[in-house]
């Protein structure tokens, strides 16, 4: 037995010192425009890079290195040049005061093999990366123009999947950015554009690699502004050598080509990256570009990591997948309904980037070159779709819940972790997925009518160009509200809601959660949260755990009620998603608890109360009244002396048909009882006949 409990705890330490170690990982660092004008420890040897380690001739190189092993802080870094191309006289310096950050320059082609040893409170640890420098080589078979080797189209056009890519590329934005702006642009147009407009542009640093520049240099091609509708075919007839260089391609994205084309087709040393990185090269200077900005300021730049061991190819169908909607790459394997490579450590997560959402290489069915779901798959957990969401589609494909209530709820609570998933926007503003309580459907808003859905609010553009607030909210950030100054971002609400300033604003019609005071929507909703929270707790405190509700494993209204719970409290949105459909789950779910049961959907026009049924009863009856309006109700029942033996409602409701189960749980005598509803000035008495 001891040699048993030795050889446990000897592997329980083993197992330790595997997870819980510094493991380093070398990222090439990406540094966009915006970067440059606020980092000084990047100057003067600054390039704008991608943070692809397949890189251009003659620029520099930024690396950094990180520890995803454990939360050890790295305490320093040494860099060193383990080979590099003959005739290179690269040598890599570490750069001060930029988060362990290395440079050397790539002054040949061909591969440099980087290594660093990365030291951190918990130890060090060494790990090397190899980067591949190479020149640019072209499209090709672009406007026309043939291509000639070792231009990209030259081996990739007989190969249906490139020449697919190809094909839905050459008609994009990116294609013919390039094009228009010389033959339509603005006045101001000028060399500075042509950075981001046409491929291998030097971007702030001289560098002769065959990108644009060089070519055009070579050819004699000089720009001459303004812009007319002659430039681009005087450039075409005279200067075709040029043409395959004149537009957003391949190697904007992928990186330089010529040591994969001319090394035999070698993959490694072609890049296909979903980092942000890749389009902050160009996205990043604001004022006018600022998607870049914007999308660093939103929730899915940092995106929870959650791993995954599934590799079944039906993991996208079941949404049993994590990764699926946290990990970027992931989600566009999903779009596809293609089983790609399992990015299963922290060190391989891509976050939810422009990629992600949008397809680079263009997509001619969808707007924004917006990715499409995996067919049939833009359906609730309840089988409802969202298909009338629009662009807003593709927000709702994560943004919901996994699980269908209906089914879910007969499960028994086991973990923290049951419920509906973490983000339920999507089921909340359709108003659909909730638990319910009888078979009707739950009173429902409109704002699931707003054009494009999630994205006609959350990503309503900003005009803001100097407040604090600017790339904030709105746009690519998706956020509603910017915390640090108690900022609302109301523009979006202002067509049908004019005047508001604050979310606050947004009154609730009424005292839902019985504090005696009408409230914003946002307070109401957090008010009637707590009621429920409330009910659930066995103390019947403000506090809420899973293991409570557990412990009534029989209990399914009451699995219903935390499930709803869950939904609303997740939803973040504290009503203003779907006011009224968030007041209704909640109500019904405390109505449940309580042991009433409310007719979803039906709306009275006048106060009633109905006779018991059955009557003569015996132990139990059910009494249905009804109000016209939400208000305070009580409903009890007392014996023929007038004593009260019996409370069965005592809360405020929402406007409705409701029905109560009068139990003999406290073991009345046989007899004549009398119940009495209040609701507000209406008060109505009833008699009923208890036979034992």
């Amino acid at each position: 037995m001891k040699k048993l409990t030795l050889v446990t705890l000897l592997i329980c330490l083993l197992v330790s010192v595997i997870f819980a170690a510094p493991r380093a990982k070398i990222s090439v660092q990406h540094v966009t425009p915006e970067m440059l004008k606020l980092t000084t420890q990047l100057v003067p040897d600054s390039t704008v890079a991608t943070g692809l380690s397949v890189v251009a001739k003659g620029t520099w190189v930024y690396v950094r290195v990180w520890n995803f092993g454990d939360t050890a802080a790295v305490t320093g870094a040494a860099w060193s040049l383990l080979s590099k191309p003959t005739g290179s006289n690269a040598a890599i310096t570490n750069i001060s005061g930029l988060n362990w950050w290395g440079k050397f320059l790539a002054d040949s082609t061909g591969t440099y093999n980087v290594k660093v040893t990365m030291n951190t409170t918990a130890g060090s640890k060494d790990t090397t990366m190899y980067i591949y420098a190479s020149k640019f080589v072209g499209v090709g078979n672009f406007q026309g123009v043939p291509a000639t080797y070792p231009q990209c189209m030259t081996c990739h056009s007989g190969n249906s999947l490139f020449s697919g890519i190809f094909n839905k590329w050459k008609v994009s934005g990116h294609a013919g950015i390039f094009k228009y702006e010389i033959d339509s642009g603005a006045a101001y147009y000028g060399k500075s554009c042509m950075k981001c407009h046409t491929t291998g542009y030097d971007h702030n640093k001289f560098a002769l690699n065959n990108g644009f520049d060089d070519v055009a240099r070579t050819l004699g091609w000089n720009w001459v502004g303004p812009p007319n509708p002659r430039k681009w075919d005087s450039l075409k007839t005279y200067y075709p050598g040029l043409v395959n260089f004149a537009t957003i391609g391949c190697e904007n994205c992928h990186g330089p080509g010529s040591e994969h084309a001319l090394g035999g087709g070698d993959t490694n040393k072609i890049e296909i990256s979903y980092k942000a990185a890749v389009c902050g090269s160009c996205h990043d200077e604001p004022w006018r570009h600022h998607y870049y900005a914007e999308w660093e300021h939103s929730l899915h730049s940092e995106a929870v990591f959650e791993g995954r061991n599934v590799a079944d190819s039906l993991r996208f169908r079941t949404a049993n997948d994590c990764n699926r909607c946290h990990d970027g790459e992931s989600f566009i394997q999903y779009t596809k309904n293609f089983k790609g490579p399992l990015n299963t450590s922290l060190a391989d997560q891509e976050m939810i980037t422009c990629q992600t959402c949008h397809d680079p290489h263009g997509a001619t069915t969808s707007e924004y070159q917006l990715r499409k779901p995996s067919t049939n798959s833009d359906t609730l957990g309840s089988g409802h779709t969202y298909s009338s969401l629009g662009n807003g589609r593709i927000c709702v494909d994560c943004h919901k819940s996994r699980r269908t209530a209906s089914t879910y709820v007969l499960n028994k609570v086991t973990s923290s972790t049951w419920g509906p998933h973490g983000s339920t926007q999507g089921d909340v503003l359709m108003g659909k997925n909730a638990a319910t309580f009888n078979s009707l459907p739950y009173v429902n808003g409109s704002h699931k009518n707003i054009s494009d859905g999630c994205v006609g609010c959350h990503m309503y553009a900003t005009t803001d160009t100097g407040t604090v607030t600017r790339d904030k909210v709105g746009g690519h950030s998706t956020n509603m509200k910017y915390t640090a100054t108690n900022f609302d971002f109301v523009n979006p609400c202002l067509g049908c809601h004019p005047g508001v300033t604050h979310f606050s604003d947004f009154m609730a019609p009424e005292d839902y959660d019985l504090n005696g005071t009408v409230q914003s929507w946002q307070t109401e909703v957090k008010g009637v949260l707590t009621n429920l929270r409330k009910a659930m707790n066995p103390q019947h405190l403000d506090s809420i755990n899973w293991n409570w509700i557990a412990a009534d494993s029989n209990n399914v209204n009451l699995r219903k009620a935390y499930f709803n719970y869950r939904m609303i409290e997740n939803d973040g949105s504290f009503g203003l998603h779907n006011p009224f459909y968030t007041i209704a789950v909640l109500y019904a779910s405390i109505g449940a608890i309580v042991g009433i049961e409310q007719h979803i959907g039906e709306v009275p026009t006048v106060y009633n109360l109905s006779q018991n049924y059955p009557n003569p009863f015996n132990p139990s009856t059910k009494i249905d009244f009804s109000i016209p309006k939400s208000e305070f109700v009580t409903l009890k029942v007392f014996d023929i002396s007038g004593r009260e033996v019996a409370s069965l409602v005592n809360q405020r409701l929402l406007t409705g048909k409701y029905t109560v189960t009068f139990d003999n749980t406290n073991g009345l005598s046989s007899g004549v009882y009398f119940f009495r509803l209040v609701a507000g000035n209406y008060v109505q008495t009833k008699k009923m006949m208890m036979i034992k």
